[in-house]
């Protein structure tokens, strides 16, 4: 064997083995965190420093592979936060309190939303980037090469042009989505550069921090549409009320308050993703790439048209699936909030015909993002929870009276269409990955095209369950919760 080889496989040994350095390194950072949640709460601090010990802890023995770099640490940690917020103060406590029936639980959920917040920001965040950085020097042999020009260059780029979404809000209504917990404007000029300022921050980061995880331009947009959720607590909720001096306000009537710039940042997220999505890609074939001579069994044409054809047989099947949702629900014949009305069957028709397009458009964002029936369904779900933003909360009032309705008694009306989008999206996204795996298995028969195919298709392992967790779960409770 030789010595190259055999340093390597000693690296890979090293990087597998068990150390106690990164539970104790969890220890100690979810310590301080738990504490500095306590002290903004007005909370105990013991209870705290135990709380965010034992996180940090678990956390650094049963997740710490999983964080092999910031962005990873970070999307993990976060979704851990949200799960032991889950389990503890939305799930155990009111249970053991006898508040047992829905309406109390959800009572008491909104009660300890700044809990919710604590655990975000205290827990979450910081025990989950400190072992992403500890993941990032442990387990470099194996991962691909980083290139800081290009996170922070495409990162920035594609932020600051997704700033230019609210460009129509921020110099008519003077509406600033990302700077909704800063009150302390008086010049108008002064806040469109602060936006622009933080768009450039949100985009250059999220390029640092998940340059390896963004396969196509569907994960990107769930990407973003996470970090946005995050940074909707951590900006809006923490960094910019303290920078412009103001108290801390963590309850749920402040959530509440800012849910329609929660609305925003999702939206910004969204655009967010696809910019990146399409300026990295273009970064990798004219710096990265240089194989101009490879060529495909299909040219990018016919991949294309491919991807449309079944996801317009996807999304018809996805529409046929949750249509009786919507019609037991009362969706499928009227849009919900803006008293327009139609019969049944053209209200059948309608629906058809854009569960159809939304399809064509899962086609066009997610292939081959889902290589097992699980991974199909939980990213149809985003697809769904996506389109319930931008379609019923968004570009349909829209279009329908030139005004976006972010209000959080818009969103509790439109709760049952957020169930009915969710059933879309996973019955989307399954018959898709039905479709899509037969042909993946004839490509991958043939040696000249299984390297390629393989290298497509997004690895088991990635983050993308905590992406789910955190995004989803947020995604979904934040309008029932803040409603």
């Amino acid at each position: 064997m030789s010595a190259p080889h055999r340093s390597e496989l000693q690296t890979q040994a090293e990087a597998s083995a068990f150390s106690w350095f990164e539970p104790i390194l969890g220890l100690l950072v979810g310590a301080l965190g738990g504490l500095s949640g306590s002290a903004l709460l007005g909370a105990s601090l013991t209870h705290g420093l135990l709380l965010g010990g034992l996180f940090g802890l678990t956390f650094g023995l049963f997740f710490a592979r999983r964080a092999i770099n910031p962005g990873a640490g970070l999307i993990w940690g976060l979704s851990c936060a949200f799960l032991l917020w889950v389990i503890l103060p939305a799930g155990i406590m009111p249970l053991l309190t006898g508040a047992g029936h829905s309406a109390a639980m959800l009572r008491d959920a909104r009660d300890h939303f700044p809990e919710l917040v604590a655990y975000l920001i205290c827990l979450g965040l910081p025990v989950g980037v400190a072992l992403g950085v500890r993941g990032m020097r442990r387990y470099k042999a194996g991962q691909p090469e980083f290139r800081w020009a290009r996170a922070v260059v495409a990162g920035g780029f594609s932020g600051t042009l997704a700033g230019l979404i609210f460009s129509r809000w921020m110099y008519v209504g003077e509406f600033f989505p990302l700077l909704a917990g800063f009150r302390q404007l008086n010049s108008q000029t002064l806040a469109v550069t602060l936006h622009f300022g933080i768009a450039l921050l949100i985009g250059a980061t999220f390029g640092l921090l998940f340059q390896g995880d963004v396969w196509s331009y569907g994960s990107s947009m769930g990407w973003g549409l996470g970090y946005a959720i995050f940074w909707w607590f951590f900006g809006q909720l923490a960094i910019l009320p303290v920078i412009a001096g103001a108290p801390l306000d963590w309850s749920a009537d402040k959530g509440s308050e800012l849910f329609g710039s929660l609305v925003g940042h999702i939206l910004y997220g969204l655009i967010l993703g696809v910019v990146y999505a399409t300026v990295d890609r273009m970064w990798v074939r004219l710096f990265i790439q240089s194989d101009p001579l490879n060529r495909e069994r299909e040219g990018p044409g016919f991949r294309l048209l491919r991807s449309l054809e079944w996801g317009a047989l996807a999304g018809l099947a996805g529409g046929l699936i949750s249509s009786p949702v919507m019609l037991a629900t009362g969706i499928l014949p009227s849009v919900v909030g803006l008293d327009i009305h139609f019969s049944t069957f053209f209200g059948f028709l309608v629906h058809l015909f854009i569960s159809v397009l939304l399809g064509m458009s899962y086609g066009l964002l997610f292939r081959n993002e889902a290589p097992t029936v699980g991974f199909g369904a939980s990213w149809g779900w985003l697809f769904g929870m996506i389109w319930w933003y931008l379609g019923p909360m968004t570009l349909l009032p829209l279009i329908l009276t030139g005004e976006a309705d972010w209000r959080t008694s818009a969103a509790s009306a439109q709760l049952p269409s957020l169930i009915g989008h969710l059933i879309y999206g996973a019955a989307t996204a399954l018959t898709f990955l039905l479709l899509e795996r037969r042909y993946t298995r004839w490509l991958l028969s043939d040696p000249r095209t299984a390297a390629r195919e393989l290298r497509r298709t997004r690895p088991l392992g990635t983050p993308a369950p905590a992406l789910w967790l955190f995004a989803l779960g947020l995604g979904v409770l934040l309008p029932v919760l803040l409603g």
